[in-house]
């Protein structure tokens, strides 16, 4: 079981972070990656919807005998985590209490602030996650535009801080001191958050946070793979265009993302 490969869902490229986090701390680690890039984007889609689509990914990577699944996907950790936990008979890592747990530690004011999806935001999944800390007031802002330009490989420049003004200068106003990055683009654009809100607020990755997670659930399990075995091998699998995705998703990942295939049910899967 500890040779068996960690599986990671995302709706699309997003996620393509937390493998790379995942990577950075288990480098011994064989990943299975599956994008859902034929029905993403997930963030406005109804709760129903993303609940089905994203069942059907995980059940996808169950069936290659991983050994523990990560929803590296806010809007689907938000629909199916419960449902996910009494689903498998591995365990399963998600983003969004990882990144909670992080925030309430860095905190100095209890003022915390979540940029997301529409989905994840009409969720409540981080107003529920903090129901355990009454103390902090969570301020909550919907940043859709922000997975356009990270996929059109756009992290800089006067439209992106214009669009970065008008999302974030709410939250400084409120006077957050900590901001939970709750989409798993959004580390691609830390210079600019960091620059807009300034150095007084505490960033924090979903990606790196639940990375650390992974770590800790596979020693605590006695799951880790011997490193003295062969360089693990990595695959990445795709709904949508598997050129697209390689092409894309290297600006998440890096060079680890060499060949990308496209699953044999995307076809039905794209017609639903």
């Amino acid at each position: 079981m500890a040779d068996a490969p960690i599986g990671i869902f995302d709706s699309g490229f997003g996620g393509l972070t937390v493998a790379r986090a995942v990577l950075d701390q288990l480098p011994h680690e064989p990943l299975i990656y599956l994008g859902d890039t034929a029905r993403q984007p997930y963030g406005p889609k109804p709760i129903g919807e993303v609940r089905e689509y994203a069942l059907e990914c995980l059940d996808h990577l169950v069936d290659q005998g991983v050994k523990a699944l990560v929803i590296a996907c806010n809007s689907a950790s938000a629909a199916v985590l419960r449902d996910a936990r009494e689903r498998y008979p591995v365990p399963v890592v998600e983003v969004i209490h990882p990144a909670t747990r992080r925030a309430v530690a860095a905190s100095r004011t209890g003022q915390i602030g979540v940029i997301c999806t529409r989905a994840t935001a009409e969720s409540m999944a981080y107003d529920d996650a903090f129901t355990a800390a009454p103390h902090v007031t969570l301020h909550t802002q919907v940043c859709s535009r922000f997975v356009e330009f990270v996929e059109a490989g756009i992290t800089s420049g006067p439209e992106l801080l214009d669009v970065a003004h008008g999302y974030l200068d709410p939250l400084t106003s409120e006077g957050i001191d900590t901001l939970i990055l709750g989409c798993t683009h959004y580390p691609l654009l830390t210079g600019v958050l960091s620059f807009v809100l300034g150095e007084q607020v505490t960033l924090v990755s979903s990606a790196e946070e639940t990375a650390k997670d992974v770590y800790r659930l596979l020693v605590r399990a006695g799951l880790e793979r011997d490193p003295a075995l062969p360089a693990p091998e990595h695959r990445f699998l795709t709904t949508g265009q598997p050129d697209e995705f390689a092409r894309i998703g290297r600006r998440f990942l890096g060079p680890e993302l060499d060949s990308v295939h496209q699953l044999a049910r995307a076809t039905s899967w794209m017609q639903a």
